[in-house]
């Protein structure tokens, strides 16, 4: 084989990746540098059968890469160790592989989510990554008008899980059902306390907060917490981080310890669902910072969407206009207006509660408003 059909086969596997879901990617030459780190020659091949199919059962791979069934199940468990496939049977018991997307969520986040060493390679991952989240930035900031509408059209990358504690005072925050609400209406509705989201699941595990590890590596600690292993996957998810050494299981007990602290250090906490959709179990929960996060504005690439049934509610009496809020608001929605009082943007408010949780005068409450948050990222490009 040529270094230049090689190179022709890392392009067609990185576009198979791309088209994998979560967030499209530049083919380029630094996603097929990075690809050199997470599929060997020998495995390109199987890893492009993939195109046009992002999840295969053995007897479909057999088909579409024409390997015997002792190497087909070698390349997929070699290919699962490095979060380039994932690997997990369906609900009717028959093992499924399915291509993991780059970003949101797959061989990004996995990879990161373990402990890895402070070494040359796993450095120099770090700086590829790193290079090509600038150049997605710049293809979209290039491209914003016809980028950023469709974008914002998508469905949320996450649900906000809001805090219901308020810290100075160890009360609960208020919640304040709106008066518009009639008769309920009939559905399933997503867990809204971390506490119950915890309760609903008994394969739990822990990993490492991939972005958080990843600015670790490139020199950047994070500057709100200390706190590393705060991402939990559940059920098929946890299983699956366990079984590659991603994360590790973990009790009840320990997970609601690891977000109470998260809570008290002012982080936001995001449930993730299957194919974007609220209305289905969640298969993880990060615990996100403002500086460090992907999905948060200060490292907005692509826009901010996201799910929530809460929105600050202010009490203009109560407010004392300290400033806390807006130093501790996870989207800039909360400001000090001309009287120096608290206030806050609506459609950039995802109801996180972290607002209301350090509000010394407790003048913060949450008020029912189940709503999608799109926030566009800033055009920096004429």
């Amino acid at each position: 084989m040529s270094e230049t059909s090689i190179d022709e086969k890392y392009t067609l596997a990185g576009t198979a990746i791309s088209m994998a879901g979560g967030t499209p990617i530049p083919v380029n030459d630094t996603l097929r540098k990075l690809l050199r780190y997470f599929i060997n020659e020998d495995e390109l091949d199987f890893v492009i059968a993939f195109t046009g199919r992002k999840s295969q059962t053995v007897e479909q791979l057999k088909q579409s890469t024409q390997l015997p069934v002792e190497q087909i199940l070698a390349k997929a468990e070699a290919l699962a160790a490095r979060g380039i496939l994932f690997n997990q049977p369906n609900s009717a018991g028959t093992m499924v592989y399915r291509l993991l997307p780059l970003l949101n969520v797959g061989t990004f986040e996995y990879t990161f989510m373990r402990k890895l060493e402070h070494n040359d390679r796993n450095r120099a991952i770090s700086k590829l990554f790193h290079q090509l989240f600038g150049e997605l930035t710049q293809m979209v900031q290039q491209n914003y008008d016809q980028f950023i509408p469709l974008l914002l059209k998508g469905p949320p990358v996450d649900r906000t899980v809001p805090v219901m504690e308020n810290t100075p005072t160890g009360k609960r925050i208020k919640i304040i059902v709106g008066k518009s609400l009639d008769a309920p209406i009939e559905r399933i509705v997503p867990a809204q306390e971390v506490s119950a989201l915890i309760e609903k699941f008994d394969e739990i595990a822990l990993g490492h907060c991939f972005c958080r590890h990843h600015k670790d590596l490139m020199g950047s600690p994070c500057r709100q917490t200390d706190q590393r292993e705060t991402c939990f996957t559940f059920g098929k998810s946890a299983r699956y981080t366990t079984q590659q050494g991603f994360a590790r299981m973990i009790s009840k007990q320990e997970a609601l310890l690891v977000l109470k602290e998260a809570a008290q250090a002012g982080l936001v906490h995001k449930a993730y669902h299957p194919n974007f959709d609220i209305l289905k179990d969640e298969t993880s929960v990060c615990n996100c910072c403002r500086c460090c996060c992907g999905n948060s504005v200060e490292n907005m690439i692509a826009p901010v969407i996201n799910a929530t049934h809460f929105m600050a509610e202010i009490d203009a009496e109560r407010c004392t206009g300290c400033g806390i809020c807006v130093e501790k608001c996870h989207t800039g929605a909360a400001f000090l207006d001309e009287d120096g009082m608290a206030q806050r943007i609506e459609d950039h408010c995802i109801g996180c509660g972290v607002c209301a949780s350090f509000c010394p005068t407790n003048a913060i409450s949450l008020i029912g408003n189940e709503r999608i948050v799109r926030i566009p990222p800033l055009r920096t490009t004429p």
